[in-house]
């Protein structure tokens, strides 16, 4: 397992909000750095359900956006944490968490700004990091890269700020650029792919740091928006194409002991089931249109559990998604393999996709198969004009499956929370250039802790 899944007491935990429903948001003009826009009454009441949500957690710090929109969002979620708990920490304003700046598009209507910079949205489109924006300055033009200067913005942010909070919990209000910025940064995810994080209005995301921007980090959860009554988040507008929903299976008896299992065909345990019926429970009303699954025991009696729901669909079983083989690891705990093999384990701790399983796989031999799995089911969907995908895995091939959606090599393999019985939501437009969207990434609301993922950090 990750060194940052055990949460030791020199994580830091940051937890990520966007600012509530604001009024350019309904209207549909691009925003930027203008400060015209205020929440609605819905973000409001929104921000009310995210100091709900977060009222248990004590935060050290809290950090916002001087933009009205965000910081009104922040002010709120602190007075509702006060009333529910002791909460001390107070926002503070930080100028690194403005919004991207597109200053030739602010207060414009998205429909004007796609008809009147024609070529230039396509660009904001397809290759955001290349978007260029000439800006008079008085007698001088100066040249502006939005989306490259709010990565070197987030950068900048987490410099400053990370020193200062070793082992404490921070929360951030900011806005939908400046959020993927700080999530991209932190994870190694390149400006291109600046579309493939979504940043709903007060949704929740959680990043666990080891220490600064170039020690360890883990993402532990993405755009979680259930404490708004939304089950998932909903679509982009005239979205055409295939959601994926992957989870990973339930708890078996080895996950619990933190036993090594792997390619052993290990069955659910009675928390393992619990977890696949509530994550049935969760989805049982999104409609899904087809379901694969890993050939061995644990994920194929997870989708089965889940698909009760969905008695029309028949299971697929893909071999390509089964788990990574440990070869002479398997069926031994951590502190046996620390005592037979304390080199192997230690790089696979620290450098995952340099380690050769004795008598086992490595990371690239469970991405060849994986992402040909993947692929498969996603063309197939495409083709066959397919909607909702369930596919149910473990916690390696789901981690290498994150890194293949967002452009990371395996190296990036502990940058990905997966719990048990949780759920990731991945869409994929229908044209074959777009990049997939990472819409959520483990969620596990359903499974009773909150906004924290509570599941147990077992072995493989």
């Amino acid at each position: 397992m990750s060194p940052l899944d055990t949460g030791g007491q020199n994580v830091t935990r940051v937890i990520i909000v966007r600012h509530g429903q604001s009024t350019y948001n309904t209207e549909k003009r691009i925003q930027g750095r203008s400060d015209a826009s205020k929440l609605t009454d819905k973000g409001r009441i929104d921000s009310t359900k995210v100091g709900k949500a977060l009222s248990h957690i004590p935060f050290n710090a809290i950090y916002c956006s001087p933009l009205q929109r965000a910081k009104h969002t922040a002010e709120i979620i602190h007075h509702e944490m006060a009333i529910h708990a002791e909460q001390s920490a107070v926002p503070q304003i930080s100028d690194k968490l403005m919004e991207i700046d597109l200053p030739l598009w602010e207060g414009i209507l998205s429909a004007e700004v796609k008809e009147k910079f024609r070529e230039d949205y396509r660009i904001w489109q397809e290759s955001p990091h290349l978007l260029l924006m000439s800006v008079k300055d008085g007698e001088q033009t100066k040249e502006h890269y939005p989306v490259l200067a709010l990565y070197e913005q987030a950068r900048q942010f987490w410099q400053e700020i990370l020193p200062s909070h070793q082992g404490e919990t921070i929360l951030i209000v900011g806005h939908n650029g400046i959020n993927r910025a700080l999530l991209s940064t932190a994870l190694g995810i390149s400006p291109q792919r600046y579309h493939s994080i979504q940043q709903s209005n007060c949704c929740i995301s959680v990043l666990n740091f080891s220490g600064g921007l170039t020690e360890p980090v883990q993402l532990e959860s993405l755009n979680q928006t259930q404490h708004l009554g939304d089950i998932l988040p909903s679509l982009r507008p005239n979205h055409e194409g295939v959601r994926l929903l992957l989870v990973r299976h339930g708890e078996t008896e080895w996950n619990r002991q933190t036993r090594f299992q792997g390619q052993i065909d290990v069955p659910l345990n009675d928390n393992g089931r619990q977890q696949a019926q509530k994550a049935a429970q969760f989805l049982k009303d999104i409609a899904i249109d087809f379901a694969v699954s890993s050939t061995m025991l644990r994920p194929k009696e997870t989708a089965e559990i889940i698909l009760q729901y969905h008695t029309d669909i028949n299971l697929e079983l893909q071999d390509g998604l089964r788990e990574i083989s440990h070869g002479l690891w398997e069926g031994k705990l951590e502190k046996q393999i620390e005592q037979e093999f304390p080199e192997e384990l230690h790089r696979w701790r620290i450098a995952p996709a340099q380690v050769q399983m004795p008598e086992g796989e490595n990371l690239q031999q469970v991405w060849e198969r994986s992402v040909t799995a993947w692929k498969s089911i996603v063309q197939t969907a495409l083709a066959n004009q397919l909607k909702t995908g369930l596919v149910v895995a473990h916690d390696a091939t789901n981690k290498t499956l994150l890194c293949h959606v967002l452009g990371l090599s395996s190296e990036h393999f502990w940058n990905f929370r997966q719990g048990n019985g949780a759920v990731t939501v991945i869409d994929y437009p229908s044209q074959p250039s777009a990049f997939p969207i990472l819409q959520a990434m483990n969620i596990t609301t359903h499974l009773g802790g909150g906004v924290l993922d509570k599941t147990a950090a077992g072995a493989l």
